[in-house]
């Protein structure tokens, strides 16, 4: 009883230690691979700079971290940065209205006289031509008083020639002193009556001829003739408010449009100089160029309610492309820059000083240029100073850089890039063993590592020369720096003995 019960008792601390042993080795081996961690990751820069200062190229190759251009193990990378040449064009100074196409001539056509309309001799739509005849109105009863008027005159001008005889014989008789003064001057009043008489037949005799030509219906102006607001067989009259028809002219036509009051003087001096300033129409979408023209003229008052001054566009309109009350889009050409130096918008940048850009030097580094912006188009910005032909500035990336920062230009990247996708890429996809062997392989402050074993890369330590014996990319304990390997040690012996 005493046999069998002794072993049991004996047994059971054991099995229990070495529990605990093995959660303290597994503790102690997270620790330090969390160590090695936080090392590798933030390794400081001093060590890698003199590492390379020294001539040896780092971890990674030529290139890659720590080698020629790399910029060092734990520098940062250059920026990738979009780039554009500043170019010379010649830009054209141009005012954007929104305009609204009104007619030059709108006449609502009215008979002069009344009477009962006969017949309508035009289309609801159709293009007629000044002195084109459009309606006709009865003309009866206007020939009838036509009629009477030269009658009336005809009448009056006998009487006068009737008149003039009597005279003349009473004049002959004065002479011989066989009439009285008396007689001869009464007969020369009668043939002045007379005559005051047939001139009064005659303005009645032409205001006939007048009325019965207005029963023809004409167009005053030449143009587009609108619905039709009446019909034969109705009364017409002078007095009616909608007329027989409603003509708009189409060529030429206007566009108004409002000019801020900052631009009047601008555009007030061109007028002045007597220079023509072209026009544009564009639909509202800016893309279709309806018609051309000339500026025609502005208004003499700046409206106080929105600062602008109302102006006026003429246009030939002969496609009939501009329809009265369309709104359009004006674009007035004041004038033309030449030789402007260009760059994209996106390029010029604004700061507490000013407007700036990023200039690139030839040994691919930036540098800070204050510039005076000019007049804009829609993606390029005129640079009247502080920028030269063929210079080039940055368009894309600028919000990491400052004055000195390296960058790197799409599709050529340098020795740098061909470093880190050669080496560099090649040990990160290899996993954590690549890191493991950059960390062996340089010491702090850029030291050859304890066994002198070569980076994963193939490159040598830090001193400069590969150590013999140590095979490139070893297993766990060749990769791992010189305290893990005192520390995997020291854990080995202690779970060793543990175990006996």
């Amino acid at each position: 009883m005493d046999t069998q019960t002794k072993p049991i008792i004996t047994a059971a601390p054991p099995k229990r230690s070495r529990k605990i042993l093995g959660s303290v080795i597994a503790v102690a081996v997270m620790a330090a691979l969390g160590g090695l961690a936080w090392y590798l990751t933030h390794q400081p820069a001093g060590g890698a700079a003199a590492g390379a200062q020294a001539g040896g190229p780092g971890p990674g190759g030529p290139g890659g971290p720590g080698g020629p251009g790399g910029g060092g193990g734990r520098r940062s990378a250059a920026t990738t940065v979009g780039v554009a040449a500043a170019e010379k064009i010649d830009i054209p100074v141009t005012l954007e209205a929104l305009g609204t196409v009104t007619a030059a001539a709108t006449t609502t056509v009215r008979p002069q006289v009344s009477g009962i309309l006969q017949s309508v001799l035009f289309k609801e739509g159709q293009m007629v031509k000044a002195g084109q005849v459009l309606a006709q109105i009865d003309p009866r009863q206007f020939e009838m008083a036509l009629l009477q008027a030269s009658g009336q005159r005809q009448r009056d001008e006998a009487q006068l020639e009737n008149a003039k005889l009597t005279l003349n014989r009473y004049r002959t008789l004065l002479g011989q002193d066989s009439i009285a003064r008396q007689d001869v001057d009464t007969q020369g009043a009668l043939v002045k009556q007379l005559e005051g008489t047939v001139m009064t037949d005659r303005a009645a005799e032409g205001t006939a001829k007048l009325n019965l030509g207005y029963t023809k219906v004409i167009a005053p102006i030449s143009g587009r003739v609108g619905l039709r607001v009446v019909d034969i067989g109705n009364l017409v009259g002078s007095s009616d408010a909608n007329g027989i028809a409603v003509i708009t002219q189409l060529s030429p036509i206007d566009v108004e449009f409002s000019i801020p009051q900052d631009s009047v003087p601008a555009v007030m001096q061109r007028v002045t100089e007597g220079a023509a300033l072209p026009a544009l129409a564009l639909d509202r979408t800016r893309t279709n160029t309806l018609d051309s023209g000339k500026f025609s003229a502005m208004d003499n008052q700046i409206d106080v309610q929105t600062g602008t001054v109302k102006a006026k566009a003429r246009f030939a309109n002969a496609k009939s492309t501009l329809f009265p009350s369309q709104f359009v889009n004006v674009r007035l050409e004041l004038r033309t820059i030449k030789d402007a130096v260009m760059v994209p918008v996106t390029a010029v940048r604004h700061g507490a000083s000013g407007d700036f850009v990023y200039v690139l030097k030839e040994d691919k580094s930036v540098t800070v240029r204050k510039v005076v912006r000019g007049q804009a188009t829609v993606d390029k910005v005129q640079i009247t100073s502080g920028l030269a032909l063929g210079e080039q500035v940055i368009t894309e990336g600028g919000d990491r850089l400052k004055e000195g920062a390296k960058v790197t230009l799409p599709g050529a990247g340098g020795q740098g890039g061909k470093g880190r996708g050669e080496h560099g890429g090649k040990g990160r996809r290899d996993g954590a063993s690549a890191d493991a062997a950059a960390g062996g392989a340089q010491a702090a402050g850029g030291a050859p590592a304890a066994g002198g074993a070569p980076a994963a890369g193939g490159a040598p330590a830090a001193g400069g020369a590969p150590a013999a014996g140590a095979p490139a990319a070893a297993a766990d304990g060749a990769s791992a720096p010189a305290g893990e390997h005192r520390r995997r040690n020291k854990d080995g012996n202690k779970e060793g003995a543990a175990q006996q």
